[in-house]
C-alpha cells in the first residue's frame, strides 16, 4: 500500500491526432517506468506549473491540467495542440509504492514539428489504430486509442479492453 493514501502523482496524457492518425513515442531506455515503450505525450503535474502564474479568481487557477499538457507536448514532442477533451482516468501503484492518477485526453495537432526532447522519447510514429497493433504499446494505450478513434467519430464510451 502507499505510504500515504491521499497523495498521488499526476499526470496527464494526450493522443495527438492528425489527418486521422495517433501520434505514439517510444521511451526512451534510461526511463525510469516503462523503458522502451510505445506511448502517447504528456507528463507530471507539478506546483510549479502553475504557482507562479496569477489565479483567475481569488483562489483557485484555472485549466490547469490544459496548460501543462499544452506545455508537456510541447517540451516532449515540439507541437502545439488544441481542443483538448477527456478521454479516461486510470490509477497506479508503482513498484516503489508511490501512487499515479493519469488523466488521458484526445486533441488535434494544431502546429509544429517533431523535435523529440532528449533522453524522454527515442522515436515517434504516426499511425493509424490498425497500425498501433504492432508496436509494443504500454498496456492500455491502445484501448484509449480505440476510445479516441471512437470519440472522433461522435461516440461516447468509457474505457474498456479492446477486442482484437
Amino acid at each position: 500500500m502507499p505510504k500515504n493514501e491521499r497523495l498521488h502523482e499526476v499526470v496527464i496524457t494526450a493522443i495527438v491526432v492528425k489527418d486521422g492518425r495517433f501520434l505514439i513515442t517510444k521511451r526512451s531506455m534510461k526511463e525510469k517506468r516503462f523503458p522502451g515503450f510505445w506511448t502517447v505525450p504528456g507528463g507530471k503535474l507539478e506546483t510549479d506549473d502553475y504557482i507562479h502564474m496569477p489565479k483567475e479568481t481569488e483562489h483557485y487557477w484555472y485549466n490547469v491540467l490544459e496548460k501543462v499538457l499544452r506545455k508537456e507536448v510541447r517540451d516532449e514532442v515540439g507541437l502545439e495542440i488544441r481542443n483538448i477533451e477527456y478521454l479516461t482516468s486510470l490509477a497506479r501503484i508503482h513498484e516503489d509504492k508511490n501512487p499515479s492518477l493519469v488523466i488521458s485526453c484526445v486533441a488535434d495537432y494544431a502546429s509544429g514539428d517533431i523535435r523529440l526532447q532528449e533522453g524522454e522519447a527515442d522515436e515517434h510514429a504516426w499511425v493509424t489504430l490498425e497500425e498501433a497493433k504492432q508496436y509494443q504499446l504500454i498496456d492500455g494505450i491502445l484501448d484509449e486509442l480505440a476510445m479516441a478513434e471512437k470519440k472522433r467519430l461522435g461516440h461516447k464510451m468509457e474505457w474498456k479492453r479492446m477486442k482484437n
